[in-house]
């Protein structure tokens, strides 16, 4: 097994060859850190996700550097590109719009190239979006999923929304504001409307906002509001080993509700029946 070493992290100065994943603010560009900084301004060059966002911390801290884009719609004849430049000796920083690059972009993909190249790797930690929200929520936070932008397939995301009802941890969820409506509504139906959950947005910015307690307190919430700037969610897990059974008083209700979203009677009950433990054809006759 090769183990290559950087000792860049004993000193703020860029060395060749070094790919640093640099972490940047995700809403208060007074959140840069020093040796963000630092790396930004000596760096052969900088791989962002959208360069206008790169300039606006380049005016905020008054340097000039040469930048690439690097987003998912030309990252793949990006990489080729990136990775000769760092066996030819250069230095480059890969940022996102904001927070930590390989989350939910496409340096996920550079890194894994650049690692499986042999190429050193040096993270410069920063803020993120998930975390900041987890901390801030007052719900347990030990333990927790994240499950990012969620499919837009509706089979794929039906299973990842049956996942969340039935997890234990603490889930994180992004979305754009755009469709959150949507989302708090399949949440209500999935996850039941006493779920506790937390929805931020606008982190670190003056207008940041935190709105709790429940599914249906936040679905009133945001009922008749301009919804801007990017959200997170932190969804409570349900109880260990809480039974999940319920009354079919409340298994009729939440299949009605099913069916009124668009799933038919079969998927309906078929959803029902393993969340509940019973049998579909039990929830199916409820009907």
């Amino acid at each position: 097994m090769n183990i290559k070493s950087s000792s860049s992290h004993k000193n703020q100065e860029p060395e060749n060859s070094v790919l640093y994943i640099v972490g940047t603010p995700i809403g208060n560009l007074n959140d840069l850190s020093t040796r963000a900084l630092n790396i930004l301004k000596n760096v052969s060059l900088i791989a962002c996700e959208d360069t206008r966002q790169t300039k606006k911390i380049m005016s905020r801290y008054e340097f000039s550097n040469n930048l690439i884009s690097f987003n998912k719609y030309n990252s793949q004849n990006k990489i080729p590109k990136i990775v000769n430049d760092l066996n030819s000796g250069k230095s480059i920083a890969l940022v996102s719009d904001a927070g930590m690059p390989s989350i939910c972009d496409p340096g996920e993909d550079l890194v894994k190239n650049v690692r499986f190249c042999g190429i050193s790797i040096v993270c410069i930690p920063g803020p993120c979006a998930a975390i900041t929200a987890l901390v801030s929520s007052g719900l347990p936070s030990s333990k927790f999923t994240f499950e990012g932008f969620l499919p837009k397939k509706k089979s794929e995301r039906e299973k990842i929304l049956i996942e969340i009802s039935k997890n234990d941890k603490t889930t994180i969820i992004y979305e754009s504001p755009h469709r959150l409506r949507r989302l708090l509504n399949e949440l209500k139906i999935y996850c039941g409307g006493e779920r506790e959950i937390e929805v931020s947005r606008e982190l670190t910015k003056k207008f940041e906002e935190h709105i709790g307690n429940n599914i249906d307190n936040v679905i009133e919430f945001f009922r008749e509001k301009e919804i801007i700037g990017e959200i997170t969610m932190v969804i409570k897990g349900i109880k260990k080993g809480k039974d999940l059974k319920i009354n079919k008083s409340d298994l009729k209700k939440e299949l009605s509700e099913l069916i009124n979203a668009g799933l038919s009677l079969s998927a309906a009950s078929k959803y029902i029946a393993k969340k509940s433990g019973l049998k579909k054809s039990e929830v199916y006759n409820l009907n």
